[in-house]
């Protein structure tokens, strides 16, 4: 059996599923190209049909990104998969994922099919899918609650009918590592033509198992892992790619397979997920964490100074942390700034880029020290500007610890500017209820968070929130070294995107 490992990343679409976590076109591209830089086999870009949106995304990176393959996620029904052939069309390397439930519980209260209506409907999806395109992967929703001799029915029916992977999800994060490495174990005793197919996992992480019971797979057998940057994902989210593979590399006396992925691009990717979608990653996450390679206890010190295998099993350069360095100022030019940021791995459109190095002047004048996450954070402030919105021109806060908060707003929209005035219970939300009247959109933030991208009194404020007008959630970020401003930055950012999605669906 092969022993290579194939690296099947879903940040943009289960990953997109975390609440809050929904990204566009552009910031879709961006996280895309960084996969491909990073060398993923296959970069499951989009469901196509659950929305324009996702097909724009879809479409856009099939066209833009190669050298991997690109897949669309497709329910077991004729019309998601022409949608998603549509999206793929462009696509170097294109892959239909196409999926269908089949435990007893999905069968029974979701699909309300008998087992042999379930067998039919998968093998004619996949043949339809087949006769697209010959890179066909079936998933069969649950698998890790279906009964295994069914399990190995429709897994030996879909390989027959043409399937070139078949995906076994633990799709609610119920089981556990030998449970999980057993089922492997006896889907390759018992489908005939296993071999025909490579046997992929996609784990999910609610009893935070998601990296043991991918690891487990392997070992049984399978050589394709679904993970996302992160662990991001619906519920408790998915198999942390970073994890995984570090886990396997590290421990190659037990993983002992080939793994292509370039691990020095696991901290830059981790980092710029985490300011796009705004969930921020935690300080004693494993891998990528604040914490992950920092010592404090005097014992642990003493020992990694003599020698860093003491407390260090891996090193923070194999991750591609560094130390934060000053790299641009003041008067650095545009052509200077242009090649950084592709050396930080994004590439802008004229737009952007002017729009991006005007950022960085305003901020080189406040700050001392810029530093790459100051850069990163005004790119992904930048990409996250809905083209034609509303933009801030002008923030004044009056507060105190006797007054109540008032703030003055001037924003502008295709040359013209609105302004008004609003008390609040802090000056956030005064700023932001100035935004509302000045609108007069109806939505509530639901969610507020706030984070330094770097240390420092002058350190840029990140922030993160989520908006809700009873009927969509939408995620907005921005940044500033001012963390008022930041945050009616950011809220502006969620109210631009609300606006923009009503707008689509009267038009739809």
């Amino acid at each position: 059996m092969d022993n290579r490992i194939i690296i099947f990343d879903t940040t943009l679409r289960d990953g997109e599923q975390s609440p809050g976590a929904s990204m566009n076109t552009e910031e879709k591209l961006q996280i895309a190209k960084h996969l491909a830089r990073m060398k993923v086999d296959v970069i499951e870009a989009g469901f196509p049909i659950a929305s324009q949106g996702d097909f724009e995304a879809v479409t856009a990176v099939a066209e833009t990104v190669k050298g991997v393959t690109i897949c669309g996620l497709c329910r077991s029904l004729n019309k998601d998969i022409d949608r998603a052939v549509e999206a793929l069309k462009n696509a170097e390397k294109p892959r239909l994922h196409v999926f269908l439930a089949t435990s007893k519980i999905h069968l029974e209260y979701k699909l309300k099919m008998a087992e042999d209506k379930i067998l039919e409907t998968a093998v004619n999806a996949v043949k339809y899918a087949k006769s697209f395109y010959n890179d066909v992967e079936f998933s069969p929703e649950d698998a890790s609650r279906t009964e295994p001799s069914f399990l190995a029915k429709v897994t030996e029916a879909v390989i027959d009918a043409g399937a070139t992977t078949v995906n076994i999800p633990d799709t609610v994060g119920y089981t556990t590592p030998e449970e999980f490495y057993n089922l492997i174990t006896y889907l390759y005793k018992n489908v005939k033509n296993i071999n025909q197919a490579v046997i992929s996992v996609h784990c999910h992480n609610d009893l935070g198992l998601a990296v043991a019971n991918s690891l487990a797979a392997i070992r049984a057998g399978a050589r394709q892992v679904e993970c996302t940057v992160n662990g991001i994902g619906e519920r408790a989210g998915n198999c942390a790619m970073e994890e995984f593979i570090m886990a396997a590399k590290t421990r190659k006396d037990i993983y002992d397979y080939q793994i292509d992925l370039d691990t020095t691009k696991i901290y830059p990717i981790s980092t710029l997920v985490s300011k796009i979608t705004g969930i921020f990653v935690q300080r004693n996450k494993a891998i990528v964490g604040q914490n992950a390679f920092a010592h404090e206890a005097g014992i642990h010190q003493h020992g990694y100074l003599a020698n860093k295998e003491t407390y260090e099993i891996m090193t923070p350069e194999s991750v591609g942390i560094k130390e934060a360095t000053l790299v641009l100022g003041k008067h650095s030019g545009r052509h200077a700034f242009q090649k950084h940021m592709e050396d930080l791995g994004f590439s802008l459109t004229e737009e952007k880029l002017n729009a991006t190095f005007k950022a960085f002047k305003d901020l080189a004048d406040k700050k001392k020290e810029v530093y790459d996450d100051d850069l990163i954070s005004l790119i992904e402030t930048e990409l996250g500007t809905v083209a034609g919105g509303y933009e801030i021109e002008n923030i004044q806060i009056q507060t105190g610890n006797n007054i109540r908060p008032v703030a003055c707003v001037k924003i502008k929209k295709d040359g013209e500017f609105f302004e008004d005035a609003s008390i609040g219970d802090g000056p956030v939300d005064a700023a932001c209820q100035a935004i509302k009247r000045i609108i007069g959109i109806d939505c509530n933030l639901e969610d507020y968070r706030l984070h330094s991208s770097t240390s420092g009194m002058d350190a840029i404020g990140e922030v993160s929130t989520i908006i809700t007008d009873g009927k969509y959630h939408i995620t907005g970020k921005a940044s500033d070294t001012d963390v008022i401003i930041a945050s009616a930055k950011s809220f502006l950012n969620a109210v631009n995107r609300l606006i923009n999605i009503k707008e689509q669906n009267k038009k739809d």
